[in-house]
Formats: structure tokens, C-alpha cells, sequence
């Protein structure tokens, strides 16, 4: 069964979106995309946004960007794009996208756009402006929308598109079917995963939308030790992008004794990324710890990672003790 929102900001979302941005706009804001001049590197003010956007709720958002970007008229100067993904109904949201995109043309006298996806359960739920009247005076920002509901009755056609962002959509559409059906919900990811071994695609393309896939379609973890077995089967009867791709990058959870070493090693090597996302850079003496951990310890802490709130609450008092 699907897993409830988890405050993991840093999610798996996030890491798809800046890894495959011309893909991520091409798909749900095509116009934008058209109007960008691809030839020309973009850059990502990640730490620019913490500060812009300091002291805003953070709401249930999967993952926002600031970005500059040029555009295709021929003007050398460069402009903003502000993206949101959104989990759920926020009704605070027009008024933080508006906030981001003054403070943004505040800071850089630059034009911004703002684009907002959306990825609730509400047909009617359809945000689109911030808007105010006084004493003769009017303010409004209207922003561009894309609504994964609304990409419902493609289904059957996103499962064969080559934008890794129609599977991305596919899971979350299949997972909000799957509610409460673990059965199903484990068939629905089983067949993207399928899916996804069976394109022409590149490892690390492969290995973001892995991530994404897991992360939405949350299965019990009876379920996910028969998809894991079911898995290592697929990939011993068929010819894949690379081999054991669902091993390497640690969305196992076998409890199974005798594992291989390399196993582990890829075990550590995701929870240490996935710690360093939520919680920064780890001291020595947490990858240290990471380092010497049993199978069955490094699977207890990956199990809390989503959920945690501190590094503490995830390694427990004595390793907290070790961190700053």
C-alpha cells in the first residue's frame, strides 16, 4: 500500500527534476520548454531559494527549483523560472508562490516565471493565481499549472512514451488507484519496473527513476521481499541496460542471511546519500558507524529515514551523540 506523505524534502522527486529538467518541462509545461534555449547551459540557484524562501511554510512540497535559463528570442539577458511540485491541497500555496517569485525579481531585477505541478487527489483543486484589490491599488500573479490527475485518461498511452517523466506520472497515477490494495499496488510497480528494464536508457537515468517508482509505490515489507525475489528472476531471464540495477542501488530489503559483500557496501552506500540529503554533510564518525554496521542495523535505519525528523532519530542516542 502506497505510503502516506513523508517530510523528506529532499525527495527522490527532487533529484529527478534537476537531473532531467529539459525533460521534466518538455512533459508538463511544454510552451516553456519550446521557449528556452536548450544550447545554452542552465544553472540551479539552490542556495539562493533556501534563503529566498527562508521564513515560507514548507507546506507538503515534493520539490521546488529556482532556475536561469535563456530564452530563444536572441536577448543575451537571462531569466528565472520558479518550479513548485506539490503533494497535496495547500491553502497557502498561491500566496508562497507569489512570495518566491517577488523576492526572486526582488534579488536579481530579472524576470521570473513561476510553474506549478500539482500532485493531489482533488479534481477541483486548481490554483492559479495570487490576487489582491485596495484603495484603487491591484496585485496579481498568475502562474502556469499542470495537474497529474489531468493526465488520467493518457494512462495507457504514458507507459510507452520516451519522456521518463510519463512513468514518473504513471506511478503516482497508479499509486493514488492502489490505495489501500497492497496486491495491487505491488502488480502496479512490479510492471514499471518492468517497464523500466526494458528501455534503451542510460544507468543513471534507470537508477533516478528507481528511485522515484519506490518512493511513490510504498508496498508492505512482505510484499517488497517478494518483489525483490521476483526481481532477481526478471533480471536472470532477460538482457537488461545494466545488471542488477535494483541491488545496486539499495531498494532492497531482504532479511536474508549470507549476503554478498557488495550488497552491503551499495546498502551503505544509498543510506549515506540519503542521510546526507536530509541532514547534510556526515561527520566522520557517522560514516564510520555507517561503515561497521550489520545488514540488519543499516536496514533498521534505512527504514527510518523517511520518517525522522533528526539524524538522532534516525541512529539513535549514541550516535547522536556524535553529531554536532
Amino acid at each position: 500500500m502506497p505510503a502516506p506523505f513523508r517530510h523528506d524534502y529532499d525527495t527522490p522527486w527532487k533529484d529527478a527534476l534537476t537531473r532531467h529538467f529539459p525533460d521534466f518541462l518538455a512533459f508538463y509545461f511544454p510552451a516553456a520548454h519550446a521557449a528556452i534555449d536548450w544550447a545554452r547551459p542552465h544553472i540551479f540557484l539552490d542556495q539562493e531559494l533556501a534563503q529566498i524562501s527562508r521564513d515560507s511554510a514548507m507546506g507538503r512540497r515534493l520539490a521546488d527549483k529556482l532556475a536561469r535559463v535563456h530564452l530563444c528570442n536572441g536577448d543575451e539577458q537571462w531569466v528565472l523560472l520558479h518550479l513548485e511540485v506539490q503533494a497535496g491541497r495547500d491553502g497557502s500555496l498561491a500566496e508562497r508562490v507569489f512570495t518566491c517569485n517577488y523576492r526572486s525579481y526582488d534579488r536579481y531585477r530579472r524576470p521570473v516565471a513561476s510553474l506549478v505541478l500539482l500532485a493531489d487527489r482533488s479534481p477541483r483543486w486548481r490554483p492559479q493565481q495570487f490576487a489582491y484589490r485596495l484603495l484603487g491599488s491591484e496585485m496579481c500573479l498568475q502562474f502556469a499549472l499542470a495537474k497529474l490527475l489531468d493526465y488520467a485518461p493518457r494512462l495507457p498511452d504514458l507507459l510507452s512514451e520516451d519522456n521518463p517523466f510519463a512513468l514518473v506520472t504513471a506511478a503516482h497515477l497508479m499509486a493514488q488507484r492502489c490505495r489501500k490494495q497492497p496486491l495491487a499496488a505491488y502488480a502496479a510497480k512490479r510492471y514499471l519496473i518492468r517497464l523500466l528494464y526494458r528501455r534503451q536508457w542510460g544507468r543513471q537515468r534507470i537508477m533516478d527513476l528507481l528511485l522515484v517508482i519506490d518512493w511513490i509505490l510504498r508496498l508492505p515489507a512482505e510484499l517488497e521481499l517478494e518483489l525483490r525475489s521476483d526481481i532477481q528472476k526478471m533480471e536472470g531471464g532477460c538482457v537488461m541496460p545494466y545488471v542488477s540495477s535494483f541491488e545496486r542501488i539499495g531498494l532492497q530489503i531482504g532479511r536474508q542471511e549470507g549476503r554478498q559483500e557488495g550488497r552491503q557496501e551499495g546498502q551503505v552506500e544509498l543510506l549515506g546519500r540519503q542521510l546526507a540529503r536530509r541532514f547534510g554533510d556526515l561527520p566522520a564518525a557517522v560514516q564510520n558507524r555507517l561503515q561497521q554496521a550489520s545488514a540488519a542495523q543499516l536496514l533498521a535505519w534505512g527504514e527510518r529515514v523517511f520518517d525522522a525528523a533528526t539524524l538522532e532519530d534516525v541512529l539513535g542516542r549514541e550516535e547522536g551523540k556524535t553529531t554536532p
